[in-house]
């Protein structure tokens, strides 16, 4: 192996040690504040059981989804992968939600609604309602954004700001 080769290998080593490092150490901050896959299982359980009885939200996710409990195992993998930056989720949500027709502010802003109560619910600690409600509210906003996007353009850039916060 020639100098330059080994120092490319060494340096795909140091990125992968130091990815490690800092997912442990997001997983640890996580579960510091009572983030920890239980309370993701938990959180994701309550939630989807509000979702499935909720007037506006219900239908929509009926529409698209049989299998509820393959569905709520990809959704633990999903939020562990977004809290704990485990990396152990593989589908692409924007996709998915792209698909949708009709999504507008109005169904966002329902789903962080009951994201939120439920997390309130749940939670044991100020800083995991921020820590969860806070990515929960990015990822939403960031869903809109796209699709807003795709059907307005540019004008759509900030069809986000008027979601709620935590």
């Amino acid at each position: 192996m020639n100098q330059e080769a080994a120092q490319a290998e060494r340096s795909g080593a140091d990125t992968r040690a130091f990815a490690q490092h800092k997912r442990a150490q997001k997983r640890a901050a996580a579960e510091e504040i009572g983030v920890d896959a239980e309370f993701i299982d938990h959180l994701v359980e309550a939630f989807y059981g509000r979702i499935r009885e909720d007037a506006l939200l219900a239908p929509i996710f009926a529409e698209r989804i049989a299998d509820w409990p393959s569905h709520l195992t990809r959704m633990k993998a999903f939020w562990r992968s977004v809290l704990h930056n485990s990396g152990e989720y593989s589908g692409n949500p924007m996709l998915k939600h792209l698909a949708i027709p009709g999504l507008e502010l109005r169904h966002f802003a329902h789903w962080l609604g009951l994201f939120y109560e439920t997390l309130r619910d749940v939670e044991g600690q100020d800083a995991a309602t921020e820590l969860v409600g806070g990515r929960a509210r990015m990822i939403a906003d960031s869903l809109l954004t796209a699709i807003t996007m795709r059907r307005d353009g540019l004008a759509g850039g900030r069809a986000g700001k008027d979601l709620p916060h935590v």
